[in-house]
């Protein structure tokens, strides 16, 4: 039956870049959908207080009654998840709510494992992927989703500069390994908005490889005007283009994610 969840363990990836404007949260959407399109159950948990995936979603503000914050507040997962125009695809909306989150939590002795508990209990395992939209900080709710993580996706914008702070994020993610979650791995790194007619960003993907080497996708995700003109109308380029550059480029990076999960079982 097609979206039904698999016999497999639920994996949950955070997209992380504490640097805005990679294209973190399109990919979360976009990923999401393409999963969702390969017959997964997909789940995106917005904890960014922007709340963009959820906006991105067509979910209204005046419709977040319940929110990611209150997952952090041990309200049960399925009472806060909500349908997307995507089929398969589900969501935790959020809400500005969860900029005070590092303020409201100091004082709780569990607070980074507040989202690890929420989402690894039964209700979790209702779904194949949990996909995790992340704010642009290593805040306390970066450190919650990396510590409820399996895996980070890393979206790296093909752009000058890129690969400045990502020491950062990596020194966070082995402290987190240390102190947190030692089977936290990266899952891997995708170049966004990449223009094959700019020497820049061929210069970026050529670094990129040699520094990072395998953890870099093989697909890279194209600038295209039709992935950034999906979220004014709720949906992923998936549904509002198919045929456009963008979506065909997340099918692929779906499929490229499937096939290493299935190498990494076997």
């Amino acid at each position: 039956m097609p979206n039904s969840p698999s016999t497999t363990p639920t994996k949950i990836v955070a997209v992380a870049n504490q640097k805005g404007g990679v294209g973190k949260t399109t990919t979360t959407i976009n990923l999401g959908a393409a999963l969702a399109a390969q017959g997964k159950k997909v789940l995106i948990v917005d904890i960014d207080p922007q709340g963009n995936a959820s906006t991105g979603l067509s979910v209204g503000t005046e419709e977040r009654e319940k929110t990611s914050y209150d997952l952090l507040e041990k309200t049960p997962l399925a009472a806060i998840v909500r349908p997307t125009p995507v089929d398969g695809l589900l969501i935790i909306p959020a809400t500005t709510d969860l900029s005070s989150a590092d303020i409201d939590l100091a004082n709780n002795d569990r607070r980074v494992f507040l989202l690890r508990d929420a989402l690894r209990g039964a209700e979790g395992k209702a779904f194949d992927y949990i996909l995790i939209d992340c704010p642009p900080s290593l805040n306390l709710l970066t450190v919650n989703a990396m510590v409820a993580a399996d895996s980070i996706l890393v979206p790296l914008q093909s752009e000058f500069f890129a690969l400045e702070g990502l020491s950062q994020l990596m020194l966070t993610i082995r402290e987190l390994r240390e102190a947190a979650n030692p089977n936290l791995r990266i899952e891997g790194i995708v170049l966004t908005m990449y223009d094959q007619r700019n020497r820049l960003s061929q210069q970026v993907e050529d670094d990129a490889r040699e520094y990072l080497g395998e953890l870099v996708f093989e697909t890279v995700i194209p600038r295209n005007v039709r992935v950034s003109e999906a979220p004014s109308y709720g949906i992923p380029v998936l549904d509002y283009e198919p045929s456009s550059r963008g979506a065909q480029a997340y099918i692929a990076l779906a499929q490229e994610m499937l096939k290493k999960s299935v190498a990494a079982a076997a």
